[in-house]
């Protein structure tokens, strides 16, 4: 069986529901297909915070209801080292611009939600196999949905793939036409989700020669914590109580505070990697969100760049179909890799002010104290300050 579409759209997470939004309310016919269901799509715990240029994104195209009625606003951050607390507060320096607090599940919920209730279709349960014809102006996107009907395909002018590191779309591209820049961490974060009240109203960036902690109010009852860990650590490394130690460990402080515990309701070792692909496009096919960049989790990256993807690959795709012009799709490659790249920066120097470096060598005494000077800084110069949080929340 043959189906027909303009724009195909493999992998229904934020980058793929925005761009399908986003062409619908143009009046541009699109597909979406998913190889996963709908209740583990809209259950996925990913990351959380939505960074300053993503919340006016979201407002721009009248998609940010969700967000302004249930998610937190955090408007300061917290590093612990040594016993004591650094709090930042954003303003003056940020303008009255927030972080906001809501899980990336909720949004991609939230896109879902509008797209079907507008006529949308979005196949679930649906793998895409294989993508092919990318030599010509007709691209095709094989499938096999779950329900045993066989095998089928979707002719497209345009795919966008948005189905992750590990999806189809990046490896339709030919190796020789697709250079991949990579870097690897020499540790990991244990990723951790409680069933747990938050134990503060910001996100809390430990700093400790034992390793690195994170804590990250996820809902009133849910908490989310990292732990820096060796990179060959597994589960069974991490009991419940070892995780609740190294925690009360590295958060610690000389003066009262409380650690909020309860049921620890999953876990994941987090690779700790950055990844760019260059270009983003080959041929008909565009790649956005983790098809074509991974960040670490530190900061909460990710689910911003990929909305960015989204938005411009959108706009590029409207400007192109509606007449206007290409040249906005043909520069979208060079457009975003110049974003993804500044993040890439971002992301790296944040890492090395917040991981402990050399964890068990000869130079992580001497490293460690180069971070507290880091740390310090931050709070000694306002212009450092600045350029901190203008990157951090993300405003521009």
């Amino acid at each position: 069986m043959t189906g027909r579409t303009r724009v195909g759209i493999v992998g229904a997470g934020p980058a793929g529901m925005l761009v399908a939004v986003l062409l619908q309310r143009a009046g541009i016919d699109c597909v979406v297909v998913e190889r996963r269901d709908r209740a583990y799509v809209e259950q996925r715990a990913r990351g959380a915070t939505v960074e300053h240029r993503v919340v006016e994104l979201l407002r721009r195209h009248d998609l940010a209801a969700g967000l302004l009625a249930t998610g937190a606003v955090e408007d300061r951050i917290e590093f612990r080292m040594g016993g004591r607390r650094y709090p930042l507060a954003y303003d003056p320096v940020a303008g009255g611009r927030t972080h906001y607090i809501y899980p990336q599940q909720f949004l991609v919920r939230d896109l879902i939600d509008a797209f079907l209730a507008a006529g949308g279709d979005l196949r679930f349960e649906t793998s895409a196999v294989a993508i092919t014809d990318l030599g010509g102006d007709r691209p095709r996107i094989l499938l096999e949905p779950a329900t045993g009907a066989g095998p089928t395909e979707l002719r497209c002018e345009v795919v966008v793939g948005s189905d992750g590191e590990y999806g189809v779309a990046r490896r339709a591209i030919p190796r020789a036409a697709l250079a991949i820049h990579e870097y690897q961490y020499d540790y990991a974060w244990l990723a951790v989700l409680a069933e747990a009240a938050p134990s503060s109203d910001c996100v809390i960036n430990a700093i400790h020669e034992s390793g690195s902690c994170v804590h990250v109010r996820r809902t009133p009852t849910v908490s989310r914590f990292y732990l820096q860990c060796p990179r060959e650590d597994s589960r069974a490394d991490w009991p419940d109580e070892r995780i609740w130690k190294e925690v009360r460990i590295r958060l610690t402080l000389d003066a009262p505070w409380t650690l909020n515990e309860g049921p620890i309701l999953s876990t994941s070792s987090v690779r700790m990697r950055s990844l760019v692909c260059a270009p983003l496009r080959y041929g008909p096919l565009f790649l956005a969100g983790d098809a074509a960049h991974i960040v670490p989790p530190v900061g909460g990256k990710g689910f911003n760049i990929a909305l960015a993807d989204a938005e411009e690959l959108a706009l590029a795709l409207v400007e192109r179909f509606s007449g206007a012009s290409a040249a906005r799709l043909d520069a979208y490659s060079d457009t975003r890799l110049a974003r993804i790249w500044r993040a890439q920066e971002f992301v790296g120097w944040m890492m090395d002010l917040v991981n402990t470096p050399g964890l068990g060598s000869r130079e992580a005494p001497f490293l460690h104290r180069v971070q507290r000077a880091r740390l310090e800084r931050i709070f000694a110069s306002p212009a450092y300050a600045a350029a901190f949080l203008q990157d951090y929340i993300g405003w521009e």
